[in-house]
């Protein structure tokens, strides 16, 4: 569970460890690292913007990176019971016809569990024997020295200045802190000028391991599994999705000639709800995660797209490796050890990212020719080879990287 932690309390536990940590966000990478570095007997100091963690996200298909991250913290059974098992992934044409139906994880399954989770779940789980976190608090200047970080934090009113070995800012892709690190021209995006609207509905035993999509002429439909539902996402250009949702589905469904009551289900609580979480489908990329004894983590320093469904599954990695590299450094060594973390975790996120992106360069598009080209491929290309990235970092981890140095 998450313990509300006054900040002065976090630091004054902080100050007698072997090597003082300041975590900036508590979403998944930065609650991660909190905990892994908690496992090894330090006590960083977390703190997070928001008020609490009411506002938990959606779904999440979390690949096997994230296994050593859940077995370090022993963690993996409570997961396996608040997760699914993300067992069909179904791909549907342009106009709703099935094109294929595999068995992801059976494909996955060599490497670990490939599993459907709510993000809130997922950090509930995190957060398992406890997760102490300052609340509504800010880190507003950072003044590197050779010796320490001294990092001017804020909560409600008061601020009060900290001094740290290592400063880490995990505050996701909109990041308000990475800006104390980088310039301007060091972060760099990328804009599909598409997004969608999220919602849940409610699964059952016939779906409960079943992920869909639909590539559309001018639109996506995704639905996840997680426990007990599903998340559903419906997306297009934003030129498009100016209208209400309603309208939109409405559009879709004139263009579906093959749709079942599983989609139909997913369609309708888009086009009922209200008050839907409108989702701007972008992403960024820092030129460096690295200045002095600061570092960025997850979204903050690459932040993805969700066409791999990768994004999350590679924060947690990161926050693994970053975990183990500091747990083995002094206090003198943390500048090398914040750039060794870089070296190995930088690349297999970019080239995520860029499949990530790849991915969105086919999916998002308005046109209809393509939309048949994109059916017919779907049809003869393997699971197998369309996953070929994402199986390559999986057969070559950062544990393989760090022996050939």
């Amino acid at each position: 569970m998450f313990v509300s932690a006054m900040l002065q309390d976090q630091l004054e536990a902080m100050r007698t460890d072997r090597l003082r940590v300041l975590i900036v966000g508590a979403g998944v990478a930065g609650l991660t690292l909190a905990q892994l570095l908690r496992a090894e007997g330090l006590h960083p100091v977390l703190i997070e913007r928001a008020s609490n963690h009411d506002d938990a996200g959606y779904m999440l298909a979390l690949m096997p990176l994230v296994d050593e991250a859940l077995e370090r913290l022993g963690l993996q059974q409570i997961y396996r019971e608040h997760s699914t098992r993300f067992h069909r992934y179904r791909a549907h044409g342009h106009r709703g016809q099935l094109l294929r139906d595999d068995e992801i994880d059976t494909l996955l399954g060599k490497y670990g569990d490939y599993r459907g989770i709510a993000r809130g779940d997922l950090m509930q789980v995190l957060a398992t024997g406890g997760a102490p976190v300052s609340y509504e608090s800010t880190i507003k200047a950072v003044r590197q020295e050779p010796e320490a970080t001294y990092a001017t934090l804020q909560n409600n009113k008061t601020s009060v200045i900290g001094e740290f070995d290592a400063v880490v800012l995990a505050d996701g892709l909109h990041s308000s802190s990475r800006a104390l690190l980088l310039r301007p021209d060091q972060l760099s995006t990328y804009d599909t000028r598409w997004g969608g609207w999220v919602a849940w509905v409610d699964s059952d035993k016939a779906h409960a391991d079943q992920g869909d999509e639909i590539w559309g002429a001018d639109f996506f439909v995704g639905i996840y599994p997680v426990k007990d539902r599903a998340g559903v996402i419906v997306a297009g250009n934003n030129a498009d999705t100016r209208q209400d949702p309603a309208a939109f589905v409405a559009k879709i469904r004139k263009q579906l000639r093959a749709s079942d009551p599983w989609m139909e289900r997913a369609l309708g609580k888009i086009e009922v709800s209200g008050g839907l979480y409108y989702w701007r489908l972008v992403d960024c990329r820092s030129a460096t995660w690295t200045v002095g004894r600061s570092a960025l983590l997850g979204d903050a320093a690459a932040g993805f797209l969700p066409t791999a469904g990768i994004g999350a599954a590679m924060a947690m990695e990161s926050s693994t490796v970053l975990a183990r590299q500091l747990a083995a450094a002094n206090r003198s060594q943390v500048p090398d050890t914040l750039r060794e973390y870089e070296r190995l975790q930088r690349p297999r996120v970019e080239s995520a990212q860029d499949n990530s992106r790849l991915l969105a360069k086919m999916m998002f598009r308005r046109s209809r020719a393509l939309a048949v080209v994109r059916d017919v491929a779907g049809r003869l290309v393997t699971l197998k080879a369309a996953l070929g990235p994402i199986i390559q970092l999986l057969e070559s981890g950062p544990l393989e990287r760090q022996a050939e140095a």
